[in-house]
């Protein structure tokens, strides 16, 4: 045999002679990424992201020319226009200098971000599409769901943003027009006003898109722990739950790897920005209205907003991972207070009848511990973060020994879930202990300025 010749496949080996045969699986590196069709759930995701040039979960063939195009237009509005900007103009706006470096820089950060993920993983892994198939029905239909309203929620966001910006932009081209008033001018300074509208809805649109697209991710393992913990109580076997439940540690240390430096340098982004907005509007003669100040009060709130979003996403699912372990602590509570074995101390102890009877079919529904009026009370009062543990199965029907139930418990308060950030995990007391030391830098910077002890 000739040394360029390929090894005979156990295909070829069974097939008839001299027919040709075909590898089952081509190479893998030669699939792939699937393109969007009508029915794709990533469609408008796709389109999203093609439009604002960062789709990059294209084919070899014609990445290099996206991946180009995406540089020159990120290059284009979000560097040469506002570096222009503050070149070319006559007239400079109070603020300007501050808010275009903000929105450089975060734009630049979610741009890296979202490049990075989309290209080595592509979107479709990204948003674990690819790992629904494990999960319920109902799972699958709520996620479906919330991609579809995500856009709804970045226009929510994005909209409002360009509008204010857009308006603050024509008052104050209108009002001072940089370049003269006469009618050859007037082309000059629409053409300017248009360039840094563009500009700004480009680098808010990337920036709420990266935000978006971490609350979506988060989404979904909301709802697999609302699931999770919906079910707890009619599972029987203890290495499901672990099994369950170290599926959902592995993602979620997966988003927070994938995140963490994301979060951590908006984060600080954001903190220096304030402090910087806060020191120049805090200076003497200091000059703050709605027509000089209006733009950087506008680029403050974007940067906020965006950073909440991933906060309250983190601290949400954090919360509700760590809630797992208080349903764990109910039912095994439940189930050892209800237990067969017959206690000296209580009078109401189950008879032998009751004692044969434990072999008898099982009832498929839980047992109610409360009256429907009592229950839709409790549903009304009851926090949309907690968990429902108001329905266990008693301890005849789980089967599930003292010691597997104790293990489990201890499993779950010694392995707590969630949202890190270089492993500090962005829960409740992360979130007030941040707002802590924001608020005593800002304290401080006052009483710096303006004499505020």
């Amino acid at each position: 045999m000739a040394p360029d010749t390929p090894s005979p496949s156990p295909t070829a080996a069974t097939a008839e002679p001299g027919s040709v045969s075909t590898p089952l699986l081509r190479r893998r590196g030669s699939y792939t990424r699937s393109m969007s069709h009508a029915r794709d759930e990533l469609r408008s995701f796709r389109s999203c992201l093609r439009w604002m040039c960062i789709d990059h979960s294209s084919s070899d063939a014609s990445s290099a020319s996206s991946a180009a195009s995406s540089y020159l237009v990120f290059a284009s509005l979000a560097v040469a226009v506002p570096c222009a900007a503050l070149a070319a103009l006559p007239q400079r706006r109070a603020y300007d200098t501050q808010v275009q470096a903000s929105l450089t820089i975060s734009a630049a950060l979610a741009y890296a971000t979202l490049y990075s993920l989309v290209r080595r993983r592509g979107l479709r892994r990204l948003l674990y599409l690819d790992r629904l198939r494990h999960d319920s029905q109902d799972v699958r239909a709520g996620y479906i769901v919330q991609l579809a309203g995500s856009f709804r929620l970045l226009a929510c966001f994005v909209l409002p943003c360009f509008l204010a910006d857009a308006s603050y932009k024509v008052f104050w081209y209108c009002a001072n027009r940089p370049f003269g008033g006469g009618a050859y001018w007037w082309w000059w300074n629409a053409a300017a006003c248009a360039l840094e509208m563009a500009s700004w809805m480009y680098r808010t649109a990337i920036f709420f898109m990266a935000c978006v697209l971490f609350r979506t991710i988060c989404y979904l393992q909301i709802l697999r722990m609302t699931g999770f913990a919906r079910d707890f109580g009619q599972c029987a076997d203890v290495a499901a739950v672990l099994r369950q439940h170290r599926r959902i540690r592995v993602q979620l240390r997966r988003i927070s790897h994938r995140y963490r430096r994301f979060i951590l340098y908006c984060l600080i982004l954001v903190t220096v920005s304030q402090f910087t907005a806060l020191l120049a509007a805090t200076r003497p003669h200091a000059q703050v209205n709605l027509a000089i100040a209006g733009e950087l009060a506008l680029c403050s709130m974007s940067l906020v907003t965006g950073l909440l979003i991933c906060l309250h996403s983190a601290a949400k699912i954090t919360h509700k991972t760590q809630s797992i372990t208080s349903v764990a602590a109910a039912w095994h509570a439940d189930a050892t207070i209800n237990s067969l074995e017959r206690d000296q101390e209580n009078p109401r102890t189950p008879s032998k009848a009751f004692l044969q009877h434990q072999h008898a079919p099982v009832s498929p529904f839980p047992v109610a511990s409360a009256s429907s009026g009592e229950e839709s009370d409790d549903d009304e009062s009851r926090s949309e973060d907690s968990v429902d543990t108001s329905r266990f199965a008693s301890f005849h029907v789980t089967n599930v020994s003292f010691q597997k139930r104790q293990a489990l418990v201890t499993y779950l308060e010694n392995n707590r879930a969630g949202i890190t950030v270089f492993g500090f995990v962005v829960d409740r007391t992360w979130l007030h202990a941040l707002f802590m030391i924001e608020f005593s830098l800002v304290m401080w910077l006052l009483g710096k300025t303006i004499g505020i002890s």
